[in-house]
């Protein structure tokens, strides 16, 4: 998955302004502890951070 399309289903889950302060904030036990954003810095690929957060928010079948 391209970072563009991640950040796009973070922007329909979530909506733009909150996408962005959740990726920052929340902490994810599937990515070690790590949050969205730092697992995007560490290289970890948008398809396993995209299923971390599918992982612990109800996202709707046609953005899985």
């Amino acid at each position: 998955m391209r970072l563009t399309d991640f950040w796009e289903r973070m922007d329909a889950l979530f909506g733009p302004d909150y996408a962005r302060s959740w990726a920052r904030d929340f902490s994810l036990s599937a990515l070690d502890g790590r949050t969205v954003e730092q697992s995007i810095a560490a290289g970890i690929e948008t398809r396993e951070i995209w299923e971390a957060v599918c992982g612990v928010v109800d996202v709707p079948l046609l953005l899985r």
